[in-house]
């Protein structure tokens, strides 16, 4: 039991020497790439860049303890750090005491919510969730991301805007204003970001820009022509603190709150599940939504913001030899040590290189390949995304994912109430029943229609099968109606009764219905509801076959 709450010593237990040099490797790397990106974040966000940083310290430990997987690499991420300024900025002016209580509120419900998850086992939920609307929103929110450090990019004050198009035209409109030596300073860093990615990988590209960016700035006091600093950071540790508790604001963050915990939970635990598949190891879903969950609440604690796993973080972490979490508490333990010793080498950074770290880092997000595979493969699932991306793009972030999660939903529902049946043929060679659309060649039977339902029934889809067994029998004269219930997983109290009526309906046209095929579950179902003593014979035919057999049909071919 203690175990299974602490999964910290099972693989404290087993560690091996060999370990310890991709730990601490990947330690050190993931702690150079984690002070850029906490301080980017966390101003993304709109709060202290420091916040960030204090991000990537306890928070890190404790997931490190209490989560099961090894190698997932914790902190702020762009999407997070986006959703949180949406939300909070909603209720409160940005740049506020205030703004900074709503976030480390957020971050508290964000890990209560969460660890209620993991310890009522329903990480399920985050099911519901389509891919289509995930990847339609993450498409979209990586331009909002994008377009929102615009001002640090140009160096142009820029009011805050509801919608994104009207921040693109306050662009164009102040284009004139922009300050040349900070849009250098930014496009000179995208582009070096992108070079090294592609091809000087083995250096972590973001802490090069940011050493350069501060010698280059502090040498020639480039801060005094204007371009914009990061400044003092706060040396020193965070103080424990209990977060403020405010109802109202509490109603107002929840579905802020909710979407951050299923959103973050969910890209964790792709790229946690990912690495495990690699290196043979189990991860536990609910145990990965406990140990998200206390993270945050100590991120809350600490006075930070709501923290998750990244895939760019985690994917170095795992490529640079971590093999469990000790990598992750070396990368905490390094943060600390930065906090109580190298907070002042920062003061010169640029705010528009954190701004060009945001922009590369999101840049990967835009995933134009799904759009085009799900147009391929469904269309119905091209149009969620691009409903999705539409409404999160040019109507809002919570508006645009809530609408896409209603839209799946929606579509879920509508071919669950119009399922797919398909009149079956005998096919000889194979000594199977196939579709006599998709094999032309099945023999059929003169007297006997052969109908097979492929989806559980419930109360929404009953009238549709109701509705094409009649059209069926009404245009066809036949004696016997088979229908092929091997595909049928489940039936609700209103299905039953509804083709316990079909049923009596064909008995009235002479029709006899017969059910084949009935799994356990939906045998005892029918069982339960009086069919056995009502239709006995009618539904004992464990296949097709049988009831061909018995029924004598098989001379009796179109």
């Amino acid at each position: 039991m203690i175990k299974k709450w602490f999964p910290i010593i099972k693989w404290i237990a087993n560690y091996q020497k060999e370990f310890l040099k991709g730990d601490i490797s990947a330690g050190i790397i993931v702690a150079v790439m984690l002070i850029p990106q906490g301080m980017a974040y966390a101003m993304l966000a709109g709060i202290d860049p420091v916040i960030g940083l204090y991000a990537v310290t306890v928070p890190l430990l404790i997931y490190a303890i209490f989560a099961s997987s090894r190698q997932l690499a914790v902190g702020p991420v762009a999407m997070v750090s986006l959703l949180v300024f949406t939300g909070v900025s909603s209720i409160v002016e940005p740049g506020t005491p205030e703004f900074l209580n709503y976030v480390i509120l957020l971050a508290l419900m964000v890990g209560v919510i969460q660890l209620v998850l993991g310890l009522t086992k329903a990480g399920f939920i985050v099911n519901f969730l389509s891919h289509a609307v995930i990847s339609g929103f993450t498409s979209a929110a990586a331009i909002v991301i994008a377009l929102s450090q615009i001002k640090h990019l140009l160096g142009v004050n820029l009011q805050s805007h509801e919608y994104t198009h009207q921040l693109i035209v306050e662009v164009f409109q102040r284009i004139s204003h922009i300050h040349l030596l900070t849009f250098f300073f930014g496009i000179s860093s995208i582009l070096i970001l992108i070079f090294m990615k592609k091809y000087v990988p083995v250096i972590p590209g973001p802490i090069f820009v940011v050493a350069f960016s501060i010698l280059v700035t502090y040498l020639f006091r480039l801060d005094e022509l204007d371009l914009k600093i990061v400044g003092d950071i706060p040396r020193g540790l965070p103080h424990f603190s209990i977060p403020l508790i405010n109802l109202e604001a509490i109603q107002v963050l929840l579905p802020t709150a909710l979407m951050i915990s299923f959103i973050a939970f969910m890209e964790s635990i792709a790229v946690a599940k990912a690495i495990a598949t690699k290196e043979k190891y189990k991860i536990d879903p609910n145990q990965e939504l406990k140990g998200l969950g206390l993270a945050n609440i100590f991120s809350s604690f600490i006075a930070s913001m709501p923290v998750t796993g990244g895939f760019s973080r985690t994917a170095v972490n795992y490529q640079s030899g971590a093999k469990t979490g000790l990598a992750s508490i070396i990368s905490a333990v390094l943060i600390i040590i930065t906090l109580i010793f190298l907070t002042p080498l920062f003061y010169y950074l640029p705010n528009a290189v954190l701004a060009a770290i945001i922009i590369v880092a999101v840049y990967s997000l835009i995933d134009v390949k799904e759009v085009k595979h799900l147009f391929k493969v469904k269309k119905i699932d091209g149009w969620v995304l691009t409903i999705t991306f539409i409404l999160t793009l040019f109507i809002g972030i919570e508006t645009g994912i809530l609408i896409g999660i209603v839209v799946s939903l929606v579509v879920f529902i509508w071919r669950s109430a119009y399922p797919h049946i398909a009149e079956v043929g005998y096919l000889k060679e194979q000594n199977i029943f196939r579709n006599v659309k998709r094999f032309p060649q099945v023999t059929t039977y003169q007297d006997a229609l052969i109908l097979r339902v492929d989806r559980s029934l419930y109360f929404a889809n009953m009238s549709f099968i109701e509705d094409k067994v009649e059209e069926y029998i009404t245009t066809r004269p036949v004696k016997w109606l088979i229908l092929d219930m091997s595909a049928v997983n489940d039936m609700d109290a209103v299905a039953i009764d509804q083709l316990e009526e079909m049923m009596n309906v064909c008995k009235e046209m002479n029709v006899t219905c017969i059910l084949t095929g009935m799994k356990g579950p939906v045998r005892d179902l029918v069982e339960k509801a009086g069919w056995k003593s009502k239709y006995d014979k009618q539904i004992d035919y464990y296949s097709v076959e049988q009831a061909i057999e018995e029924l004598k049909l098989k001379e009796n071919v179109v």
